[in-house]
This record gives C-alpha cells, sequence and structure tokens, in this order.
C-alpha cells in the first residue's frame, strides 16, 4: 500500500486524517513523476521516492539482535589495535544509540547487559574496558556500568552458573523493535512528504546522454508493481542504492562489469521462552568456543539468544541451520546452571539475517572487510550505500544525501533528522496504557503492547478493536490466548501498507518471531480478516494462507522444530520406560489396535470431565502423526516420548494431555464408604 499526503482531487481515494492509502492498483501513483506535483507536503529542497521489492524491513531488518549499540567489542579492538577509524566508528554509533533512543521511546528503551566473569584477572581487565565504553558515550552515557560480587549476580541472573563464577560487569545499551522501528522510520518519512511503495521492484535503471559529456547517466528506473506487475517509469535526478546484502545486484544493472564488493555473513538467532533469563537483563558471551560473540537477551517476554556468522550466498528468502541453531544452544548451557536443562525442543522460532559485509571499492586493498559503511558513486552517477549496521542508520543516510548533492549539484538544506520524532512518538508517556485501559477496556498486557508497539498513534488501533462479549475484557479479542496481539492490529496493519499474511505475522505484529506454532494458529483468523477487508477470494485466501505457513515452516525454523521427531527412528528408553509409556498408550487404545484416533482420546477425556474441541484435537493429534494417516501409532507415541526424554521436543500438547489424564485415571479408585456407616 502506498501512504502521503495529497490533494483531495488525487486518486488515491481512502483518506485517514491528512494521511492517503491507495489500493495496489493506485501503488504506482504516488511514485510515479507527474503525480508527485500533487501532494500538498511542505516545500521542501528534495523530492524523494522510495521502493521496495519486498514488505518493508523484511530482509535483514527485522532480523537483527535487536539491540542499538556502540559495539563493545569494536572499542576493544580500537584500544588494543590503536585503531583510530573503529574508535570513531564507536563513538559514531553511541551517539547515533543516544538520538535512536530519543526520537522513538515507545519503541526503545535501555537494557541492562551482564558480563559474567569466571577468572579473578578478567574482573579488572573487562572493567576497564567497560568503562572506557561509557566514557566514550560521554553525557550519552545511558546508565553507568557497575560490577557485580557472585551473590549479587546470581540475585539479578539466578540461571547463572555458579562454579568458578567470580563476578560480573553490567553496562546499558539500548533495545528495539527493530521491524516497527523501520516502518516508523518510512511512516514518518511518508509525512513529511516522501512517496513510498513497498512490493515494487526496480527492473532496471533509465539511462540518458549527458548533453556536456557524452557520457551516460543514470536519470530514474524502470519499476514493477509486484501484486499487479504493472510496470512504470520513475524519473530522478539521482538513484540511490540502498538494497543491503543486495547492493551487487542493483551495481551490475548500472554497469554489468563492476566488481562484488558485498561479502554477505549469516546471522541465526533462536528464540527460547521467557525463563532462560530475567525480565530486563541480558548476558553477553565474549569467548564462545570458536571466538564468537554470543548474546543472550529477554525481548517481548521471550529471550533472543544468538548470532551466529557464517558465509553464505545472498537470497531473499534465508533459512536457519540446525547447525547454527546447535551451536547457539551449547554455548548458552556453558554458561547456565545446570538445573536449567537446556532442550533443542524448547526453540519457539528461529530465523536468519544477511549481513551486508561490504569491501571499499575505493581501496587499494580490495580484499579487506571494511568494518563501517562506504559510500561511491559509480561513472554513470548511481549513487550506492553499503555496510554499516541497524544503530547508525540516521548518520548513513546523511552522509549518503550529502554525497548525492554533491555530486548531482542538487540544492538542498542542511540535514535536520537528529532529534526528530518518529511515527508515534507524539503523545507517548510510560503511562499511556493506563487511558487505554480505562477508556477502552482493555487488558492492562494489550494495553501495554499496544502502547510500546504504536506509541501515540495506539488509540487509533483500540478504536478498530472489537467487543468481547464479556465483563473483561470488554474489547480486544485476541489472536492467539498467550500473546497480546488482537484482530484489531489486523484491521490497523493494513492501514500501515500490509498487503500478505506474512506481513502481519512477521512485521506489523512479531509473532511468527516469537512462536511459531502460535504464529500458524493465529494465520486463519488473519487470512479471514485481510481477506474480507480486501476482497480475496477464496482461492486468494488458500494461497495466502499456504504462502504464510510455507514462510513459518522455512524461514522461522518450523522445519527445523518439526524435524526433531523425523529426523531420527532411533528409540532411546530403557525398559522401564517403554513399559510405562505402553502402559498410558493401552489406557487409549483399550481395542489394543496399535494406535489411537481422536475419538479414542476423547473418549478418555470423556471419562474425567475433560472437553476439547474435536478441531484442536485433530491438531494435537496431527502434530506426532508422522506418517499422516489420521491416527497415531505405537511407534511414533515411542518416538515422541523418546525426543522428549531428550529434549528435542518440548511442550508436547499429546505427552502432557496423556500424562495427565493417565494420573487422573490412577488417583481414581472405588469410592470410600467409610463417613457413611459402612454404606448403609
Amino acid at each position: 500500500m502506498c501512504l502521503r499526503r495529497c490533494h483531495t482531487q488525487c486518486p488515491c481515494k481512502y483518506r485517514d486524517d491528512d494521511v492517503v492509502l491507495s489500493s495496489p492498483m493506485q501503488r504506482h501513483c504516488c511514485i510515479n513523476q507527474s503525480r508527485l506535483n500533487c501532494c500538498r507536503a511542505p516545500k521542501a529542497d528534495l523530492k524523494t521516492a522510495l521502493v521496495e521489492r519486498n514488505d518493508f524491513s523484511s530482509g535483514t531488518s527485522s532480523r537483527s539482535t535487536k539491540l542499538i549499540h556502540g559495539g563493545v567489542r569494536y572499542l576493544q579492538k580500537a584500544i588494543m589495535q590503536l585503531d583510530y577509524e573503529q574508535y570513531m566508528m564507536v563513538k559514531e554509533a553511541l551517539h547515533e544509540r543516544s538520538n535512536l533512543l530519543e526520537i522513538a521511546p515507545h519503541l526503545s528503551a535501555p537494557l541492562p547487559i551482564m558480563l559474567p566473569v569466571y577468572k579473578w584477572w578478567q574482573l579488572p581487565y573487562y572493567w576497564a574496558g567497560i568503562k572506557m565504553y561509557d566514557l566514550v558515550a560521554g553525557v550519552q552515557c545511558l546508565k553507568s556500568s557497575y560490577v557485580l560480587s557472585k551473590t549479587k549476580a546470581l540475585e539479578h541472573f539466578p540461571m547463572l552458573k555458579k562454579d568458578k563464577l567470580v563476578g560480573a560487569i553490567v553496562y546499558y545499551d539500548g533495545q528495539h523493535n527493530d521491524a516497527r522501528m523501520n516502518l516508523a522510520i518510512a511512516l514518518t518519512s511518508a509525512r513529511y512528504g516522501a512517496a513510498i511503495a513497498n512490493y515494487t521492484e526496480v527492473v532496471h535503471l533509465l539511462k540518458s546522454k549527458d548533453p556536456q559529456s557524452g557520457q551516460e547517466k543514470v536519470c530514474g528506473a524502470r519499476c514493477r508493481d509486484v501484486i499487479t506487475g504493472q510496470e512504470f517509469d520513475v524519473k530522478a535526478k539521482c538513484v540511490i542504492n540502498a538494497t543491503g546484502p543486495f547492493t551487487d545486484s542493483l551495481r551490475k544493472m548500472d554497469n554489468q562489469e563492476t566488481k562484488n564488493i558485498c561479502q554477505p555473513s549469516a546471522g541465526v538467532h533462536i528464540v527460547i521462552p521467557g525463563y532462560y533469563s530475567p525480565d530486563n537483563m541480558g548476558l553477553l558471551d565474549p569467548a564462545t568456543s570458536d571466538g564468537r560473540i554470543i548474546f543472550f537477551l529477554p525481548w517481548e517476554k521471550m529471550t533472543i539468544a544468538g548470532t551466529t556468522d557464517s558465509p553464505t550466498s545472498v537470497t531473499a528468502h534465508p533459512i536457519p541451520g540446525e547447525d547454527d541453531i546447535n551451536f547457539i544452544l551449547r554455548e548458552i548451557r556453558n554458561y547456565l546452571s545446570p538445573d536449567v536443562e537446556v532442550r533443542r525442543g524448547d526453540v519457539l522460532a528461529a530465523w536468519s539475517g544477511i549481513r551486508p559485509l561490504v569491501t571499499d571499492p575505493n581501496s587499494k586493498d580490495t580484499q579487506s572487510i571494511c568494518r563501517n559503511h562506504i559510500v561511491s558513486i559509480s561513472d554513470s552517477g548511481l549513487v550506492t550505500i553499503a555496510g554499516g549496521k541497524w544503530t547508525t542508520y540516521r548518520s548513513m543516510a546523511e552522509e549518503t544525501l550529502d554525497a548525492a548533492v554533491k555530486a548531482h549539484s542538487l540544492t538542498a538544506e542542511p540535514c535536520k533528522s537528529v532529534g526528530l520524532m518518529l511515527e508515534g512518538a507524539k503523545g507517548w508517556t510510560p503511562t499511556l496504557y493506563i487511558r487505554l485501559v480505562q477508556d477502552y477496556g482493555l487488558e492492562n498486557e494489550v494495553a501495554q503492547h499496544l502502547v510500546a508497539t504504536y506509541g501515540g498513534k495506539a488509540f487509533d488501533v483500540a478504536k478498530m478493536a472489537q467487543v468481547t462479549g464479556q465483563r473483561w475484557p470488554i474489547v480486544g479479542k485476541r489472536l492467539v490466548s498467550e500473546f497480546p496481539y488482537i484482530e484489531g492490529e489486523v484491521l490497523y496493519a493494513m492501514k500501515e501498507y500490509a498487503c500478505t499474511a506474512i506481513d502481519v505475522i512477521a512485521r506489523r505484529t512479531r509473532l511468527g518471531f516469537l512462536n511459531v506454532q502460535a504464529a500458524d494458529e493465529a494465520l486463519p483468523r488473519i487470512v479471514q480478516i485481510m481477506g474480507k477487508e480486501l476482497g480475496w477470494s477464496e482461492e486468494k485466501k488458500t494461497a495466502e494462507l499456504e504462502a504464510a505457513r510455507k514462510f513459518l515452516y522455512l524461514e522461522m525454523g518450523y522445519r527445523s522444530r518439526s524435524e526433531q521427531l523425523t529426523k531420527t527412528s532411533e528409540i532411546n528408553l530403557d525398559n522401564q520406560e517403554v513399559a510405562r509409556y505402553k502402559k498410558r498408550f493401552h489406557k487409549f487404545d483399550k481395542e489394543s489396535k496399535g494406535f489411537i484416533t481422536t475419538v479414542d482420546v476423547q473418549q478418555v477425556l470423556e471419562s474425567i470431565n475433560v472437553h476439547i474441541d474435536e478441531n484442536a484435537l485433530h491438531e494435537i493429534l496431527n502434530e506426532v502423526d508422522l506418517n499422516k494417516n489420521g491416527q497415531v501409532e505405537i511407534d511414533e507415541f515411542m518416538q515422541l516420548m523418546s525426543a522428549v526424554k531428550k529434549g528435542q521436543v518440548s511442550d508436547s500438547r499429546l505427552a502432557i494431555l496423556m500424562k495427565t489424564a493417565e494420573e487422573t485415571l490412577n488417583t481414581r479408585g472405588p469410592v470410600t464408604v467409610d463417613r457413611s456407616g459402612g454404606g448403609f
């Protein structure tokens, strides 16, 4: 969808205050040069159009570690190697960290991160490095770092391994909701007059001959609406290539002979339950078994662990590998108490993001990877910005525009983006959620989530929330019971450019990143809501559902999760366990068929006065039904219990349901008659 401020006669018909939403068929009009003149945005020197091949933040921007940081490890290298370039990179990042926390307070906040110390000599070494980090930040230091004794460290982080622990150092960095931050930047730019469009790809660059030099110059791009297939031209005095891992693809559109500068690296993260970490304390492992750094951070009431760093090929759909997932789990085990069993089955979601590491094309040593970002301008005038990191996005943009203005002799005022509040920041306060509870009858958790996601725009979402029909909450039907996302957010997502169900589960909400099974359960309702609003046919609804499930299966780690049952046929149970589980199975398989169906399970549950919806029961059995024949055979059940024992599978609904039913049946004995006088 497209968003901008327009005159009333603009063909974009769907208005929301000063915001206009166009249908997909009209998406091209807002970025077409001939339509830009109808915008009534404040008069500015530069007119900007942005096209994104997929959805906003669908790439690496939504798959980061969620940190806004200066880079502790870079400062360490700067000091150890007396590298002034790295020092200035850290200083710049710390300045941008402060600015980002200020302009989007609803989406970001300081986060304390613990650095556990297991050797006495490391304590003063790490303390000096962290204090230098505070010193470089200067007045923009979030909070002063401090040292904790062993006892205090365990109080703050009880899951930490006690053996040989000397103490810990706590320092502060920022944390944010990366996909929502990216969208807030896009929305803000649109409100200031930019024309932006997602699902619009560049087919090829337009060129014209310079009348003075006779050399071909880039003068725009041929674009294609991915949804409708419609193509159109966008003319421009300057074209900027800001495509992350796809930097070289666009550079080759300009010149096929140009050499690649991008060296993509895959970073995998996993999400595990929130009980693995305290609510407001992260953990940093500075020296893993292979030298990489691992973060262990609370996020959205879950825990993120990552990241890996390995060479990869450029793809729009990176898939997390099982080796990377297991590497992260192994490193976690090294730092957590033996009381905390780190199970493979506890991985609720996993994703891979591609870092666009680059070599500087202007450098003599083209083999060395640039530590920061680079801005280059081709002979035809194509401006490329590559490399960098999330935290420094604003300074990267400023440097890129300065270079573009100079190279193309454009007229522009000085940059004014420092301190410019992003969408939702206006009107936000830490207690704003209370007004939502009082005015609309939302649950506390839902209200807090809405304010932390939409800021001052949370009231617009609340207005779309449906009445529940219950005494409490009055409005706000949840998509899934354990997460605060509500159906009204799906409606609002379409006002924020959401065109597909994937946009909703991955970026407008973060459900797909937090729990793939929960996201899968919410999908039918999401597709139903979007289909009604957008007029989808039944075929379109089915296609959307299949595409979203494929996304969860491949890109969000659902395949890796489900394969824990199927990747090995070995059943690792001793004789007593086999006997116990066979006995449990036969309480449901009363006819000794060798398999159980939903009917068998339903009969047992009814005998203990437990009632489960038939569709829900079918889903529960389907998780374990490996050959998908509509029944769970005893071998499949044994394989499930073996996987549960090894920690490959956790929270199996069938395993817990059958165990609970068996325990209930076993506790039911003959009714005592002692108090009735012997049964008189």
